[in-house]
């Protein structure tokens, strides 16, 4: 009894939860994120990490790395599967070289319009089983998403309509934003996330595809590019949680629930408090000086035919064809498509 009553001491003078001590198991999980911790989704990513340790009792443990300071954002997904982190926090869409089923992973782009509709598909229509057939083949297991919402570009020219869009250097993320643009005229340029700043105060381009307002006010954009539109339509990403195979399948189920009932949480503030700032923020850009541009039904028109156009080159094997007929199913069911 002497022994038994000196071990539990010692453990609590290490510093081990009783929970955790009951339980015999701790995980720890390195995650890196493209965004730095100034943004709103950084912001957003730090509470997550609060969330799942005072969930967990201390039990799982997050360090998180921001503004890609491990590796560049379209090697997070390599480095999560090859051990270099446990997790990546940016976007499945990174990773079309791999296949081009990640671009329906993360950006339909023109087809959802809010994020509550796209996380619905995920959560009510069989998406988290589909989206994991195609993570587990690549050794990683999907978690959950979180959406700000649609994107807003931002230029140093003005885009009103799809005609500005012609010879319109841009940084573009990989894989069908690419095509869509290009096909419109534009001169997409994929680059990191943290080079769009420099690269648009030098020249090299003439506007970016990076995130919503608030974001991209984060990213300094404004400051430098007068021209943006509100309300977004061209681009709605989802920022993923994926996590290494090995790693989740090693996690205790209530570890695994914690991390996807902490991404549905954090989707949810996440899309709701954009919208807030989004708001806020367009008034704020007008009353600097910023051109905000509203795009006529017309204009819209033109640009989702380019989408739908983009959608089936752009699917060009199983999986990806899979998962576009599961999204147009969903939606035409909701009554967004015929």
């Amino acid at each position: 009894m002497k022994l038994k009553n000196a071990l539990l001491t010692a453990a609590l003078a290490a510093g081990f939860t009783s929970a955790a001590f009951a339980d015999g198991h701790t995980t720890s999980l390195r995650i890196q994120t493209h965004f730095s911790p100034e943004t709103l989704s950084g912001q957003m990513a730090a509470e997550f990490v609060e969330d799942v340790a005072k969930m967990s009792n201390g039990e799982i443990q997050i360090e998180m790395f921001y503004s890609s300071s491990v590796v560049k954002s379209v090697e997070t997904f390599d480095a999560a599967v090859n051990g270099i982190l446990d997790c990546d926090m940016t976007g499945g869409a990174y990773q079309t070289g791999k296949n081009s089923a990640f671009q329906f992973t993360g950006d339909l782009m023109g087809g959802y319009t809010n994020p509550y509709q796209q996380l619905a598909w995920m959560l009510h229509a069989g998406g988290r089983d589909e989206l994991n057939s195609l993570y587990n083949a690549y050794d990683m297991e999907f978690v959950g998403w979180w959406i700000p919402g649609p994107e807003s570009l931002s230029s140093t020219r003005p885009i009103a309509s799809v005609e500005d869009f012609k010879d319109w250097k841009f940084r573009s993320p990989p894989g069908l934003a690419t095509k869509v643009f290009a096909n419109l005229g534009a001169s997409p340029i994929v680059m990191d996330f943290n080079e769009i700043f420099t690269a648009l105060e030098t020249g090299i381009i003439d506007g970016a595809d990076a995130a919503n307002l608030t974001n991209n006010v984060g990213l300094g954009l404004y400051d430098i590019a007068e021209h943006t539109n509100y309300p977004g339509f061209h681009s709605m990403p989802a920022d993923h949680l994926g996590c290494n195979k090995a790693v989740w399948d090693e996690m205790p189920e209530h570890h695994q629930h914690i991390l996807k009932v902490g991404m549905e949480a954090l989707a949810l503030r996440n899309a709701t408090i954009n919208e807030v700032k989004n708001a806020q923020t367009a008034k704020e850009l007008r009353a600097k000086g910023v051109n905000l541009y509203e795009w006529s039904p017309e204009e819209l028109a033109k640009f989702r035919a380019a989408v739908k156009t983009g959608w089936t080159e752009f699917a060009d094997t199983d999986e990806a064809k899979a998962l576009l007929e599961s999204h147009i199913n969903f939606l035409t069911d909701l009554g967004l498509m015929q």
